[in-house]
């Protein structure tokens, strides 16, 4: 086996052009841990916040970015027991990178607990390293650039519509920015469970996109009936869960539209770091925000369970090779995305 590889690497924090492609040594598994040949790796937008450098400034370069993959085996480590050579593998998108942390009863609050990408080198690479307590078998038998994209997307909508949101059937839930990879996971998710859903996009482009997954109700840009659409949708019972990602202002908007004893579960920061809420609105009706960041094993294992049974579709926008990974990023930055975007090695 060759001792390099290929990989997408990121020579400073900056604008998609410092990203190339370059030849470096192939990372060897400890004791624990299992290589994996990529078969291709999927690009989130928190790809493009660290590389702007928002998230992690302590990055040493070149770094290598990317948290979701899925691959074959490739080399064991010595004390591996639940893999064997050849099989096909999908890597948890995150979690604790200290060998004596095995993780809290809720993975991302671990001590230890990281995205992969963000400090450790990540999935842009023809190999990566996975510890073999993280790694699930992959048994969907669907190609390579549908199931890329999906751990991330997959495991924090899993988390937050299923475990946070608590959504059931013939709730009436309501998920933000529904066109974006998490979002259209989570739109996916709340069907999947039973639930009536509706969703947010800026633009009416991404209409039949969203109907096509199963939206029953799409809202697109901001207009000023939304409050009296959302009535007529629920026949005025109201929402009983609001799914944001967004944060800043369209928080507040979601504790307004969701219903008394409500949950609005917040789970990104798109629009801003801070919110204003007036409190009245909030503690009168009782209403709930939770917040939520990833999931644990068992709620990818539960998605890609619903993604083999054809409840949840992975929706392929692009597919990159590593050497457009510069067009790649600023196609990423634009939002122009309708569903999963990925690198096929």
């Amino acid at each position: 086996m060759s001792k390099t590889m290929k990989a997408i690497v990121m020579s400073a924090f900056g604008t998609p052009e410092v990203l190339s492609v370059a030849t470096i040594a192939m990372p060897s598994p400890k004791n624990n841990e299992v290589l994996i040949k990529v078969e291709a790796a999927g690009i989130n937008r928190l790809d493009h916040y660290i590389r702007e450098g928002g998230v992690n400034p302590n990055i040493n370069f070149p770094f290598i970015l990317g948290s979701d993959a899925v691959g074959h085996v490739a080399e064991l480590g010595s004390q591996v027991t639940k893999f064997t050579l050849g099989e096909r593998v999908i890597p948890m998108p995150g979690y604790p990178v200290d060998p004596n942390d095995h993780g809290a009863e809720v993975l991302g609050t671990s001590k230890s607990y990281a995205i992969r990408g963000l400090i450790e080198h990540g999935a842009y690479a023809q190999y990566m390293v996975v510890p073999e307590n993280w790694l699930l078998k992959e048994t969907t038998g669907l190609p390579a650039e549908l199931l890329a994209g999906l751990p991330m997307p997959l495991v924090t909508g899993v988390r937050a519509v299923k475990e946070v949101g608590e959504v059931k059937a013939g709730q009436y839930v309501l998920v933000h920015a529904g066109a974006s990879s998490t979002g259209s996971m989570m739109l996916q998710v709340a069907k999947a469970l039973g639930a009536k859903v509706a969703t947010t996009t800026r633009t009416d482009d991404k209409v039949e996109f969203l109907k096509s997954i199963g939206a029953d109700l799409v809202i697109s840009g901001n207009p000023d009936n939304t409050v009296e659409l959302i009535n007529e949708w629920t026949n005025s019972a109201g929402l009983d869960v609001v799914i944001d990602q967004l944060g800043g202002d369209s928080l507040r908007q979601s504790v307004e539209w969701v219903k008394p004893l409500g949950i609005v579960v917040l789970m990104g920061n798109v629009l801003g770091l801070e919110s204003t809420i007036p409190v009245r609105s909030l503690f009168f009706p009782q209403k709930q925000i939770r917040g939520t960041l990833m999931g644990n094993v068992s709620d990818l294992e539960w998605g890609l369970e619903q993604v083999k049974n054809g409840n949840i579709k992975p929706q392929i926008d692009t597919v990159f090779t590593p050497e457009q990974a510069t067009e790649a990023h600023q196609y990423l930055a634009d939002g122009k995305a309708l569903g999963l975007t990925v690198f096929k090695f």
